[in-house]
C-alpha cells in the first residue's frame, strides 16, 4: 500500500512520516511519497527529509520518494497536511476566516489535480485547517465517501483520554465519540461513552459522577470562562494544573488551546490520530471512527435530512467511509449538533462554498 503526505515537511507532516515508519504501518514493500510545493522551501526540504528518514529507519523503511507537483501525487491514501497552520503563542488570536482564505486555493489545487490525474480510488485524509472547508473541496472533486477529516477523531481521542485520566485508567478502556466541528465547537457525545468491563448501570453511574448536572447548553460558556481564566495566569505550569480541575469534555478543548498558547504545537497528537486513520484504511476492515464528512441526508437534524460537512461517527474501510454510525442522541446533543451544523454551513458559504 502507498501513502502520500502533502505537506510532509511541516511539523505535523514530519511527525506523521516518522510515526508511520516507527509504528510499522508501512513495510519495506510499501511506498511513502513526500510532497512539497514547487518553487518553495518545502520543494527542496522534502529531498532532505527523504534522506533523513532513510538514515534513521534504513532497516525497516518503506520505499520513499518525492513529488513537488500536485499532478504527481499518487497513492492509496493521501494525507492533506499542506497549507498555513494555526498560530501559536500567548495572546495569539485564531482567525479561521483568514485561514480559510489562505488555504482554499491550496485545497482546490490538489483536489483538482487528484481528480484529473489520480487513480480514482485514493482515500483523502484531511489534516489541514479549516478541516471542514478542505473536506468540502475534496469531496466535491473526488466524491464524498473518499474524503474524511481527522479533526473529529483527534477530538475523540482527546475526550477519551481526559475521561481515562480522570478515572485513573488507560485510554483504550474508554469508548465514545466527539461530533460537530473540530476545536471549540466540538460536540462531546456523553451518551456514547462506554467503559470496558463495566455494564450499563455502572457506566451510567460513572458518567453521572464525571459530568454532574451539566448539559451541553452551558458547554460554550464553560470553555470561554476556562480560557479567560488560564490566559490570565503568568505561570504556564499553574495554568496546566488549572486545566486538570475542569470537567473532561472542557479539558479536551482547553488543554490543546493552552498548548498552542504555550508556544508549543500539537503535532504529535495530530499525527497519532492521523496514523490511526491510515491504519484503519489499510487494515481492510470497516472500523467505526469519528470524522468530518460531507453528509447528504444520512442523518436528521432539526427535523429534516442534514446536508453539509459535519463531524460524526462513521464506518471507515479501504474504500473510504460507508455509513454514519450515530446512535440515539440525548436532547442536548442533538440540539447542539444542529446548531454547530448550521454554523459550519454558514461558514462554508462565507468561505466561498456551501452545503450541497
Amino acid at each position: 500500500m502507498d501513502v502520500s503526505i502533502v505537506g510532509a515537511t511541516g511539523d505535523v507532516g514530519r511527525a506523521i512520516c516518522g510515526q508511520l515508519i516507527e509504528r510499522g504501518e508501512l513495510g519495506p514493500t510499501s511506498r511513502l511519497q513526500l510532497v512539497g510545493r514547487p518553487g518553495g522551501a518545502s520543494g527542496q526540504a522534502v529531498h532532505g527529509l527523504r534522506v533523513d528518514l532513510i538514515d534513521a529507519h534504513d532497516e525497516h523503511a518503506p520505499h520513499i520518494d518525492v513529488a513537488d507537483r500536485p499532478e504527481d501525487v499518487v497513492a492509496d491514501v493521501v494525507v492533506m497536511a499542506a497549507g498555513r497552520t494555526l498560530p501559536t503563542g500567548t495572546g495569539v488570536t485564531i482567525d479561521r476566516d483568514a485561514l480559510a482564505r489562505d488555504n482554499r486555493r491550496t485545497f482546490e489545487e490538489y483536489a483538482d489535480a487528484l481528480a484529473e490525474h489520480g487513480s480514482g480510488h485514493e482515500i483523502v485524509i484531511v489534516v489541514a485547517n479549516p478541516v471542514e472547508l478542505a473536506v468540502e473541496v475534496f469531496s466535491h472533486a473526488l466524491g464524498r465517501h473518499r474524503v474524511i477529516g481527522m479533526g473529529a477523531w483527534l477530538d475523540t481521542l482527546r475526550f477519551r483520554r481526559e475521561i481515562a485520566a480522570t478515572l485513573g485508567i488507560r485510554r483504550h478502556r474508554v469508548g465514545g465519540f466527539v461530533a460537530g466541528q473540530h476545536g471549540d465547537r466540538m460536540v462531546p457525545l456523553w451518551s456514547a461513552v462506554r467503559l470496558r468491563g463495566l455494564d450499563a448501570d455502572e457506566r451510567a453511574e460513572i458518567v453521572t459522577r464525571l459530568r454532574g448536572d451539566r448539559t451541553l447548553t452551558s458547554f460554550a460558556s464553560e470553555i470561554a470562562a476556562a480560557k479567560q481564566r488560564i490566559t490570565g495566569m503568568a505561570d504556564i505550569a499553574e495554568a496546566f494544573a488549572a486545566v486538570d480541575t475542569l470537567p473532561p469534555d472542557v479539558q479536551a478543548v482547553v488543554r490543546p488551546y493552552l498548548t498552542h498558547q504555550s508556544g508549543a504545537k500539537t503535532a504529535h497528537g495530530t499525527a497519532n490520530a492521523t496514523v490511526d486513520l491510515i491504519r484503519t484504511i489499510l487494515d481492510g476492515r470497516d472500523i467505526v471512527v469519528a470524522g468530518q464528512v460531507l453528509l447528504d441526508g444520512e442523518i436528521e437534524l432539526g427535523g429534516m435530512p442534514w446536508r453539509g460537512v459535519l463531524g460524526v461517527p462513521v464506518a471507515v474501510g479501504p474504500d473510504g467511509w460507508t455509513r454514519v454510525m450515530l446512535d440515539d442522541l440525548a436532547a442536548d446533543e442533538r440540539r447542539m449538533l444542529w446548531e454547530v451544523g448550521q454554523a459550519i454551513n454558514e461558514s462554508l458559504v462565507a468561505w466561498g462554498g456551501g452545503a450541497p
